[in-house]
This record gives structure tokens, C-alpha cells and sequence, in this order.
């Protein structure tokens, strides 16, 4: 299944253009077993490549566009009573899809972005008493737009840190975006894109993946990368142990995705921007706006070798 990797790094770049180490990042997190933040302006693609990466691995989607007046049932269900039978049926939301696009989650209000916390850590939901399971393999791909613009509602700590990566799109480089007007409208390329995979293989990319090699020296890497957050003075709070075992699986989930058995420090240093940007910030930020500076900090002062 390897080989396939590359196949749909190429198909989704096909329609997202000049972004191929963001499609890696976006897959990597998808493999890994966890949740996607995208944070940008609009327009940069955010759903192009959610839609594109749907159609390319074969998984049932849904877009939930977030407003201020979303309701939790809007995404979760309701039961519906039914005159016919006389009993209350339940309606499922569309939560339940094995990729769900949560369009500018944080134009929504701080009890509406809650109800998505259960489905992302424990894979189900509780409506009305009852606990449904969500299909298997179940990814969110969030977005959210920049604090600063109007109408929008920070996301708290504790639902933030159920993503296990976050990334940002940026705007495309010249060459990309010139190729972008010449050709056709991205649109009509998702109607082309084939499946390249089944929700079955990525299930089992997940427990290859697991089974990278992991040297004693990258783990002690990894373990000086941790402490240095929980000692510098700059740190607000340091890297939880969830938030340490996250940077190691997306790094040998990185590893392999480049057809590598064993993890090396540059598979850790790719990633831990997009998996502790979001989890780290300084001591007078509000806004957890400065933690990817932070983590830029930390790549320079931690030596790979002790």
C-alpha cells in the first residue's frame, strides 16, 4: 500500500496545487488515527482538499457549513416522532460520515463546537441516552479563520487539543497559481479523481505505520523536545505526555509515508510544527497566537544528539 501513497499525493496535488507537503500532513494525520485543524483565510483550498482527499481514499463525506446559530442537533441528529408507527425514529446528523468537514468552526458558538468533542476523542456520540457508534474510520477536517476577523469565537484549549495536527495552506506560489489560471476550475477536476483507496487499507496503514523503529536516541530526542517546554520560562504550560505521544506517531507516521522502516529526526522535526504549534504558547499570549514561534524556538535550542 506504499506505493499507493504516492498516487494520491499526486491525485489530490492535481487539484490543489503546489501543496504537496501540506497533502502529506493532511494524510499523515488522517493515518495516524487522529483530527485535522486547517487554519487560514478563506478561500486558500481548505475545502478543496478535504473534498479531494475524500473522493481519493473511498470515504463517505459531509460538510457542516458553522454559523452562529448551528444547533448541537444540527450536526448530531434528532429523533423525529413518526405518526404513522407512533414512535419517536432517529434522524442521524451528519456527523456520521467517515470524513466530515467542519467549515469555519469557530463561527459557531463555544456549545455548538462542544458537541463535537466526544465523536472526535471516543469515535461515537450520546443522543437522548443512547451511545452510536460513528463509522470507522472517522476524520475531521476542521477549518477556522483567523481570530482577528469578526464573528468568530476562539476555540478553548481543551477542544484544540483534540486535533492532532494543524496546518495552514498559505497562499500558492507563483508558478502554482499561474497554472491555476490557465487551467480547469478545481471543481470540475474533484469529478475526475479516482479512489485510490478503501477504508479497510487505511486501518491497516495505521498498524504498519505503528510498527516503524523507533532508535533509543530519537526517543531521548523526543523526550529533551518535551522537557524543554515544561522548563523554559516561555512556555506558558509545557507539552502534555498526549501531546508528546502525538509528535512521535505522526513521526513515524511521516516515516512512513516516505517508504521509511525507522524514524529518523528529520520525520520529527517535519512534524512538530503542525502537532505542537497549537498546544504550546507563551505566558502573555491570550490568543495562542506565538505557538508556532515557540516551536521554531525549540527546533533551534534542543539538539538532536545529547
Amino acid at each position: 500500500m506504499r506505493k499507493n501513497i504516492q498516487s494520491i499525493v499526486d491525485q489530490v496535488g492535481s487539484v490543489l496545487l503546489g501543496k504537496e507537503h501540506q497533502i502529506k500532513l493532511a494524510l499523515t494525520c488522517l493515518m495516524s488515527g487522529g483530527h485535522l485543524l486547517i487554519q487560514d483565510l478563506p478561500g486558500m483550498g481548505k475545502t478543496t482538499l478535504a473534498h479531494a482527499l475524500a473522493k481519493t481514499l473511498g470515504l463517505s463525506y459531509n460538510r457542516i457549513q458553522f454559523t452562529s446559530d448551528l444547533l448541537p442537533t444540527d450536526i448530531l441528529g434528532v429523533s423525529v416522532f413518526e405518526q404513522g408507527s407512533g414512535q419517536f425514529s432517529f434522524r442521524p446528523g451528519p456527523i456520521f460520515s467517515q470524513l466530515l468537514l467542519a467549515d469555519e468552526i469557530n463561527r459557531t458558538t463555544p456549545k455548538t463546537q462542544s458537541a463535537l468533542l466526544e465523536a472526535m476523542e471516543e469515535g461515537q456520540v450520546s443522543i437522548e441516552g443512547e451511545t452510536r457508534n460513528l463509522p470507522e474510520p472517522f476524520f475531521v477536517i476542521a477549518t477556522q479563520n483567523p481570530s482577528t476577523q469578526a464573528g468568530t469565537y476562539a476555540l478553548p484549549e481543551s477542544q484544540l487539543d483534540r486535533f492532532l495536527m494543524r496546518i495552514e495552506l498559505g497562499y500558492p506560489d507563483p508558478a502554482a497559481e499561474r497554472e491555476l489560471y490557465r487551467g480547469v476550475d478545481p471543481r470540475l477536476r474533484l469529478k475526475a479523481l479516482q479512489t485510490k483507496l478503501q477504508a479497510d487499507d487505511i486501518s491497516n496503514i495505521r498498524v504498519d505505520a505503528s510498527q516503524v523503529i523507533v532508535s533509543e536516541a530519537i526517543l531521548d530526542y523526543v523526550q529533551r523536545i518535551v522537557q524543554h517546554t515544561r522548563t523554559s520560562p516561555e512556555f506558558y504550560c509545557g507539552v502534555s505526555p498526549r501531546g508528546a505521544l502525538a509528535l512521535l506517531n505522526c513521526a513515524k507516521t511521516w516515516a512512513y509515508v516516505h517508504a521509511r522502516d525507522h524514524l529518523l529526526p528529520d520525520d520529527v522535526q517535519a512534524v512538530m510544527p503542525s502537532v505542537l504549534g497549537h498546544r504550546v504558547r507563551e505566558v502573555e499570549d491570550y490568543d495562542n497566537s506565538t505557538g508556532d514561534a515557540l516551536v521554531d524556538k525549540v527546533l533551534n535550542t534542543v539538539d538532536v544528539l545529547s
